[in-house]
């Protein structure tokens, strides 16, 4: 198998993402195996201080996102012993610190800074990035991959944003439209069951599914074949395709569909006295278990 051969740097306080460089490419390891890697936030911030290594470092030229353990992601956390929504971190931008903050504005500003604005920022890395994928993406997990500009599968990896059961329109950084077809998106959503990666393949959100023993080697030859370009090019084209999908109205989507998200976190909030429609953790993960794997 082909792996990154320098040592691995750890990242948070308690490694929650681990950081490797080899050959120009960049490993970026999501490590809350023991929690199918739900994302807290300092596994988030975590991510985001290994996009900057890589993004400020001339000898990177393409950066692989994977997932330690059984899966990529299953989400964000809403219910780990490590949960960390109450704390406050160095900001990493302009957005004020959310903790102690009333009403609707605890999240809205948390979200801001955390997942819209983040994932938006890494998005943009001028870099290529690639989401290397195997078991579960789900709901936080999606927008992790999504924001890579390559996205390869194992053949046991599956796809859900299941959070209309929270009476919530979609994860936070809103692409559903973008990465599948409109009328499937509606469909992803609106039932919830889980997409297998064949399937995503076919709609155009995945862009090669290979065995789960190939993962690896294909990613990395991939991730090889694009360090060998020059970096200038690879930055325009990156620029030149995200620009043409903001053009076709990505960012002010995702604003209002942003908006839209926090209204219905209010809303729950009102009605039942819990920001999430009272989903936890264990009932979101039960809720998958009852649909069956749509390839």
């Amino acid at each position: 198998m082909t792996t990154p051969a320098t040592e691995a740097i750890s990242l948070g306080p308690n490694a929650e993402v681990l950081y490797q460089v080899a050959d120009g490419i960049a490993t970026v390891t999501m490590n809350r195996p023991q929690f199918h890697n739900a994302q807290n936030s300092k596994m988030t911030y975590a991510l985001d201080e290994a996009y900057r290594r890589a993004a400020a470092d001339d000898a990177v030229k393409v950066i692989v996102l994977r997932g330690a353990g059984k899966h990529f992601s299953a989400g964000h956390d809403i219910g780990t012993p490590g949960r960390d929504i109450n704390e406050s971190f160095e900001r990493a931008s302009l957005w004020y610190d959310h903790v102690n903050k009333p009403g609707g504005e605890f999240l809205y500003a948390r979200e801001q800074e955390v997942y819209l604005g983040m994932c938006r920022r890494w998005r943009e890395l001028p870099k290529p990035t690639i989401a290397m994928v195997h078991g579960a993406c789900i709901a936080g997990g999606l927008m992790l991959a999504w924001v890579c500009d390559l996205i390869v599968a194992s053949d046991d990896a599956f796809f859900a944003d299941p959070v209309v059961r929270m009476g919530i329109p979609g994860v936070e950084y809103f692409a559903h439209p973008y990465e599948l077809h409109p009328r499937i998106a509606k469909e992803f959503l609106f039932l919830g069951e889980r997409m297998g990666a064949e399937r995503a393949e076919r709609m155009g959100m995945v862009n090669r599914v290979v065995p789960r023993d190939a993962l690896e080697d294909t990613v990395y030859g991939m991730a090889a074949k694009v360090a060998q370009m020059p970096r200038l090019g690879l930055t325009l084209t990156k620029q030149a395709v995200n620009h043409v999908e903001d053009l076709q109205g990505k960012r002010t989507a995702m604003d209002a569909v942003f908006a839209w998200h926090h209204f219905a976190h209010a809303h729950n909030e009102l009605v039942s006295g819990d920001k999430l429609g009272g989903y936890d953790a264990r009932a979101m993960a039960a809720s998958q278990r009852t649909g069956e794997d749509k390839a």
